[in-house]
């Protein structure tokens, strides 16, 4: 495999704000869920957690809200690995409002929303951060993309 598979979600009526579109909550829960996709894609699925006690526990993230997303909205989300090593992963998250639930996005789909996020592999029973096992290395190896001119951002200080 040399890149992940595209999330899938549709934007529910319950997920709309008093704005009429998606509320910000629901953003980090799509981009939550494409996180938990591109765990099961890397075999850290729930048979991995069980059996080795391990999971990628988020410890930073930075979220950008480009475009309003209406209701019924079928989302796509591309994820990008940037690194992982020792215990550590850094990947992004692109969410595009797509034409169908089977559509990809084109070359022209704007981006409606993305998310960078560092996570830290974490052994449950022990309590603290371990590094990636060999085969989870070796699964997340391949997918290491160039990170996209807008990764590394911070929010702006208002001074």
């Amino acid at each position: 495999m040399t890149s992940l598979p595209l999330f899938r979600e549709t934007v529910r009526p319950e997920w709309i704000d008093y704005n009429g579109h998606l509320s910000e909550a629901f953003y980090v829960l799509v981009f939550g869920h494409a996180t938990d996709a591109m765990m099961d894609a890397t075999g850290m699925d729930a048979m991995y957690r069980a059996d080795s006690g391990c999971s990628l526990y988020t410890v930073e993230s930075h979220i950008r809200y480009l475009r309003d997303v209406p209701e019924g909205a079928h989302l796509g989300v591309r994820t990008r690995i940037l690194g992982a090593a020792g215990k550590k992963a850094h990947f992004t998250h692109e969410m595009y409002v797509l034409d169908t639930a089977q559509a990809a996005p084109g070359e022209d789909t704007a981006v409606v929303a993305t998310s960078e996020l560092l996570a830290l592999h974490v052994d449950q029973r022990a309590g603290r951060s371990t590094p990636f096992p060999e085969g989870v290395r070796d699964r997340l190896a391949p997918l290491v993309e160039t990170a996209p001119a807008w990764a590394g951002r911070s929010v702006a200080r208002v001074v």
